[in-house]
């Protein structure tokens, strides 16, 4: 048998298994909704005659109720049903949707309303991945996570970032921002349709308490699950490294591209969005390149290189001043930063224990998270003390000095050849 149609079938064998099928294709349409609404929601602004100011006020409402829910998302995953979870989420943003879309279309909708809205989208979402999370290790032998998290990391760029918005900008150009509400509406009814069907099996429930023990607290809860970071050397030194890394390069990138491209380039809107679609398609293709292979023996070094190695280029976007310089260095970023979030997704779903997942994902979301507020409001400021070239060298280097420092303090290259990984399925155990 060639490669090639090996790699092929490792990418599918996961869909043989129905209830993971069942859980990807409704992942696909929720995924689908986001990126829908993220378009909907600006025209919508602007039909209510909002600027940059009221634009903004939506898209922190939205951030706002992910970071306030997403560590409580996690415990719960922990403790009750993850299926029932999924399934509850997509039944709450469908209603959520279709009350604004009555709104919208019946002309009562307002500002307000948009924020409420985006609040609880984003804390739809604190509930919804940390139990996508847990839920595919209960679905899925571990030699098949990395196939299972490839897809997700193909689907977030290809649906969220081009399908979905492209899908909300033909009907609002067709028809209106209220009509796009209700396409999102609609997808998050298919995603419930797909969750619907998936079975109520034992095994997608959170482990039974002991006959005579009291279920822990929610405090104690969380507090169990920074105790279990804080103690894993491999978790903590790389949840470290995110913080940092995060808080270096996203400000640059989200706030100060633009300008890159403006100034240096000369280009407008069409270009900055053309620079966005290579660093979308570099993410698929890295995805995709990461889930066809085996699981690889150096896991931890090989994550850790390439978050390092790939924000390298983007110490020389300050000086490009052709258009393909930029569009391959964001394709090689794409490229490296699929392939280590994928092996990070599965590492996580392989080496923790299952009754801590949930918790464990959603504090990886929220220290991921945490800071990028922060960063995006230092960005602007920063170019009055420095220039664009400056901030970017600084964004590609602290990334690969601070992953040094973790895969040598974490131990990394130790750790990983005392706890290999082999694609076979393993019974999960506190390590």
């Amino acid at each position: 048998m060639s490669a090639l149609k090996t790699s092929a079938l490792r990418l599918i064998k996961p869909f043989a298994i129905r209830d993971y099928a069942l859980l990807a294709s409704a992942l696909v349409f929720s995924t689908f909704a986001a990126g829908m609404w993220s378009v909907a929601m600006v025209y919508q602004v602007r039909r209510l005659d909002g600027g940059p100011v009221e634009l903004s006020m939506v898209a922190t409402a939205n951030a706002v109720g992910l970071l306030c829910f997403v560590l409580f998302g996690g415990i719960m995953a922990d403790r009750h049903s993850c299926r029932r979870i999924v399934l509850l989420v997509e039944t709450f943003s469908f209603a959520l949707m279709s009350i604004t879309a009555i709104l919208a279309i019946s002309g009562a909708l307002e500002l307000w309303h948009l924020m409420v809205a985006g609040f609880f989208m984003g804390a739809a979402s604190a509930f919804f991945y940390p139990s996508y999370s847990a839920l595919l290790p209960k679905m899925l032998p571990s030699d098949q996570l990395l196939a299972a998290n490839g897809l997700e990391g193909t689907v977030r760029p290809v649906v969220h970032t081009a399908l979905g918005p492209m899908a909300a900008g033909f009907l609002v150009a067709a028809l209106s921002p209220a009509h796009a509400i209700i396409g999102v509406a609609l997808v998050h009814f298919s995603a419930l349709l797909m969750l619907r069907r998936i079975p109520n099996r034992d095994a997608y429930n959170a482990a039974a308490v002991a006959d005579g023990e009291a279920k822990p607290g929610i405090v104690r809860q969380l507090r169990e699950g920074v105790g279990y970071t804080v103690r894993t050397r491999w978790l903590l030194w790389t949840l470290l490294f995110s913080v940092i890394s995060v808080f270096t390069f996203i400000g640059p990138f989200e706030v100060l591209l633009p300008f890159i491209v403006s100034d240096n380039l000369h280009g407008d809107a069409k270009l900055f969005s053309f620079a966005l679609a290579f660093f979308g398609v570099g993410s698929a293709l890295g995805s995709l390149l990461i889930a066809s292979a085996k699981f690889p023996r150096r896991y931890l070094s090989l994550m850790t290189a390439c978050w390092c190695l790939g924000t390298l280029p983007l110490a020389m976007v300050g000086y490009v001043d052709e258009a393909w310089m930029l569009f391959i260095i964001l394709l090689a970023f794409g490229i490296t930063d699929a392939v280590g979030m994928v092996i990070w997704g599965t590492l996580l779903q392989r080496r923790v224990p299952s009754r801590l997942l949930g918790r464990i994902s959603s504090l990886d979301f929220f220290v991921s998270l945490a800071l990028m507020p922060l960063s995006m409001a230092v960005a602007g400021p920063l170019t009055q003390v420095l220039s664009l070239q400056s901030i970017f060298v600084i964004a590609g280097l602290a990334s690969p000095v601070f992953g040094i420092i973790a895969w040598w303090a974490g131990k990394f290259a130790r750790d990983e050849v005392e706890h290999p990984l082999v694609d076979e399925p393993l019974p999960v155990t506190e390590r």
